[in-house]
């Protein structure tokens, strides 16, 4: 339930009579009491009174709702012979909450609860539990920001399609939207973390700015964790055995379609299935009706499956200069440098990985793509062992920050690093070597230096 903490000080009656007169003169009383008691989470003691206002003054003050669900959840677990009945009452609450108090609840937050409510004590099917989910998500996406729920969501859809009660069509739809959102999600926080990082590296952030930026690495972790989830779930059904039937099947009817030929097109790439001449089909018609960013890219792609990198890239080029959205040029630019570096084009990777960082530096894949470019040079740079292994240190330093600034990648940032660090030169190396503290330069087409660690 979207809720805001309450405060509860001075005299209770006099606060909640500010909220509007009660019915029942019996109410503010109770009302007090209750919330007196649920503050120290005494919610047997607070019950009684609770559900005295809740049945006769259900508009005094929102702490109905704000203690209703605790008071309800904790009924719940210690009394399982009703728990039907406060569950019942439970998503009555939820319903009601945003009705009588439309600016502290929202009806999304509303049937999100009702939905998660059902999913925790195993009382709903999956399509009740995804019909409030879908009519929640579909009410206002923007306000849909609770992880489980998002998960929750795409998963059951993914169940009822197994059950043959949902086209494969539609998990595809979702599963565009969802990750879609949950990329938003993360560029927003992103940027946050982006705003604040640089003064909590300083000295110089606010105790309200370590909070916002505490939050936002949560919040995060949280998507990323999502993320991954919602891509296992989403399993085989994605590859390129089930893609290609499936748009083949629906060609003819959505080749007209730029959404859907963009979508289909994207995913075939994404997976892989570039060498299947429905690619083609699909490229060339979302070329000729509309000519944009993402039809060169895709240009681009196919001539990279035919072995001509030179031509890909003047595509991939076009669809840089098309493109006005700097997350999706971004984007695009990550997808080019990595290419670059399968190609084993270090320079050329590098510039593009930059570019990405330039036009949207709250995205840290690009830091992934340099730390494994610098790794994968370590025997390029560097006159002794002991130098060429120093890269590993600058390989380390840039994935970490990777995960600094960008919360979705935390989990991969680290594992990156520790990788790199242990293939950095140890502790007896540099006592051994007498380089503790000095600098290295690197004299190769990584340019830049390092600092070694002091012991």
């Amino acid at each position: 339930m979207k809720k805001r903490i309450l405060i509860l000080v001075g005299v209770l009656g006099v606060v909640f009579y500010s909220y509007g007169q009660a019915q029942n003169p019996e109410c503010p009383q109770n009302l007090s009491i209750f919330a007196e008691h649920a503050k120290v989470k005494n919610y047997d003691s607070a019950y009684e009174p609770w559900k005295m206002v809740y049945d006769n003054c259900p508009t005094l003050h929102y702490a109905i709702y704000h203690y209703g669900e605790k008071i309800l959840k904790d009924k719940i677990e210690k009394d399982p012979a009703n728990k039907e009945k406060y569950i019942k009452t439970l998503t009555e609450l939820y319903k009601s909450a945003p009705q009588n108090f439309p600016k502290r609840y929202t009806v999304v937050g509303s049937l999100i609860d009702a939905a998660l409510l059902k999913y925790n004590y195993k009382l709903g099917t999956n399509e009740e539990i995804y019909g409030l989910l879908d009519k929640a998500y579909k009410t206002n996406r923007d306000d849909f920001k609770n992880p489980k729920a998002l998960y929750l969501y795409f998963s059951t859809l993914v169940d009822m399609n197994a059950a043959g009660k949902k086209d494969l069509q539609e998990v595809f739809d979702t599963y565009d939207d969802v990750t879609g959102k949950i990329e938003e999600e993360n560029q927003e926080l992103a940027e946050t973390i982006v705003k604040y990082l640089p003064k909590e590296e300083k000295g110089t952030i606010t105790s309200k700015e370590k909070k916002i930026l505490a939050a936002a690495r949560q919040n995060g972790a949280n998507y990323e964790k999502i993320s991954g989830s919602i891509d296992g779930k989403l399993g085989k059904l994605a590859d390129c055995d089930n893609l290609i039937p499936l748009y083949n099947k629906n060609f003819d009817a959505h080749q007209n379609d730029a959404n859907w030929l963009k979508s289909a097109a994207g995913r075939m790439d994404s997976k892989g299935c570039t060498g299947d001449p429905l690619f083609v089909k699909l490229v060339e018609a979302l070329d000729k009706i509309e000519p944009s960013a993402n039809s060169k890219y895709y240009l681009g792609s196919l001539y990279e499956e035919q072995g001509n990198s030179t031509k890909a890239l003047e595509f991939y080029k076009q669809s840089i200069d098309l493109e006005s959205d700097n997350v999706k040029k971004a984007k695009k630019l990550i997808n080019i440098a990595s290419k670059a570096s399968r190609r084993g084009q270090k320079s050329t990777a590098r510039k593009y990985a930059q570019q990405a960082l330039d036009v949207n530096p709250a995205n840290g894949t690009p830091y992934l793509i340099l730390a494994n470019l610098y790794a994968n040079s370590a025997n390029d740079c560097g006159s002794t062992t002991f130098e060429k292994r120093a890269m590993y240190w600058k390989a380390e330093q840039t994935a970490r920050r990777a995960g600094q600034v960008d919360p979705s990648l935390k989990s991969k940032a680290a594992q990156s690093a520790a990788s790199y660090k242990a293939k950095a030169p140890s502790k007896q190396d540099i006592f051994s070597s007498g380089m503790a503290g000095k600098t290295i330069k690197f004299n190769c087409w990584v340019g830049g230096s390092v600092k070694v660690p002091n012991l």
